[in-house]
């Protein structure tokens, strides 16, 4: 498929994340844009997205830095889990936010002690666009309401780096949260604009196994008795308990209100998962390795029905140490030090899935199919060491297949969604 020379080819080569990034940094000829099939997907004019915007992108290639000792990570869990100083588990000590966030609520309670605490002036996250709540957003909330009304795991595309300029512009610091590729692409452009660094107080990952295209909600939905999108209300993939109901409302196909909730094992593990995009499935870091702190469930052990969520938080850099002391301090956060077998054990599935990857892309390459970078990232051991045979042979030929049934080989132009006017095609 030849070299990756710009945003266009990252795009069309089944390599973007739909981070954003690219559009931030390359504004005037970079906008982002929901594709149903393929999730936030950048539109890139004539002669623009081979600078910044390619040098920060994490569909391309994400790296780590070399392990030093003297740095303090923890040794036993750099090749498959990046740089980690302390593990703890824990919720949010403020029993609404604990309930309605998706684990044990540490990500709103971090987030909500900034603004509390003075240290900062808005969070950016995602939230549900309020004219088409299948869709998502980014936001920078700034209150206590702002939060709640954007909390939980939104399984669906979501680019909350087009809104970087928001923190760079912004009065004071702000609080970013976003998934693991997002994070890696927040850390690659502070390097290049240090107004935003400057800007930035914490960043915030939540561990995430896949960001499902919209048709994935989109199917849900109808599963739930809402026939057609534009019929859709609301939806809520998780929280209010844990992991929580998925809960879609809506119109059914005679008018009336309908809807229905899901379990988390069928909303997520019967439908929205079949949805990821192929970028997904050779994605080596599902943890959120650049960012300053990290969010995920402890599903080390079974969860009894009605038990209160906890969350696991790994601290990542010092910033990270200091923002996650403060708010301990302040009693936004009741927490435990945890054994660094718990992140393993919680997430087993995520190990494999970084060892598949070495193999999936490199599956890829000899297809002549573009596959992304990944520098000091430990897949090649991990897929050696924590791969039974079955699961390297899965990995390495099924990617043959889908190659072909996925059509990988074929550049794939991306195809705005205009949700207003309920349109698929070119957009001016």
């Amino acid at each position: 498929m030849g070299p990756i020379r710009n945003i266009r080819d990252v795009a069309e080569k089944h390599l973007c994340t739909g981070c954003g990034v690219c559009a931030y940094l390359e504004p005037d000829g970079i906008r982002m844009v929901d594709d149903l099939g393929q999730g936030r997907r950048p539109m890139v004019d004539e002669g623009a997205g081979a600078g910044e915007a390619l040098e920060a992108c994490p569909g391309k290639a994400m790296e780590l830095p070399p392990f030093d000792p003297a740095k303090g990570h923890l040794k036993e869990l750099w090749q498959g889990w990046g740089p980690i100083l302390e593990l703890w588990e824990g919720y949010a000590t403020d029993d609404e936010i604990r309930l309605a966030g998706s684990s044990g609520g540490a990500a709103t309670a971090l987030s909500l002690f900034a603004l509390e605490q003075g240290r900062s002036t808005g969070v950016l996250h995602t939230g549900a666009r309020r004219d088409v709540p299948y869709l998502n957003e980014t936001v920078r909330s700034q209150s206590r309401e702002d939060l709640m009304v954007n909390t939980g795991s939104r399984y669906a595309p979501a680019s909350p780096c087009d809104g970087l300029q928001q923190i760079e512009d912004g009065d004071g610091k702000s609080v970013f949260v976003g998934k693991p590729c997002d994070a890696a692409a927040l850390n690659k452009a502070e390097g290049l604009r240090p107004g935003l660094s400057k800007n930035v107080d914490v960043s915030i990952a939540i561990f995430c196994a896949g960001a499902p295209s919209t048709e994935g909600t989109i199917e849900m939905a109808k599963q739930l008795g809402v026939p057609q999108r534009e019929g859709i209300e609301s939806v809520r993939y998780r929280g209010n308990g844990w992991p929580g109901m998925a809960v879609v409302k809506g119109e059914g196909a005679d008018g009336q209100p309908t809807g229905g909730e899901l379990t988390y094992a069928d909303s997520w593990g019967r439908i929205l998962q079949r949805f990821r995009p192929w970028r997904c499935y050779s994605c080596a870091d599902h943890t959120g390795e650049a960012a300053d702190i990290s969010v995920g469930d402890p599903w080390y052990r079974d969860i009894p029905e009605g038990e209160p969520g906890r969350s696991l938080i790994l601290v990542r850099t010092e910033r990270g140490r200091e923002f996650l002391k403060a708010a301990m301090e302040s009693g936004a956060l009741t927490l435990e030090k945890a054994a660094p077998h718990l992140l393993p054990d919680s997430q087993m599935n995520l190990l494999h899935t970084r060892g598949a990857v070495w193999g999936r892309n490199w599956a890829c390459r000899l297809l002549g199919v573009a596959a992304p970078k990944y520098t000091r990232m430990g897949t090649g051991k991990t897929w050696l060491q924590d791969l039974s045979f079955k699961q390297r042979a899965q990995a390495f030929y099924g990617t043959f297949k889908r190659v072909f049934t996925k059509k990988l080989y074929k550049r794939r132009p991306v195809v705005p969604f205009d949700a207003k006017a309920n349109r698929v095609g070119d957009q001016d």
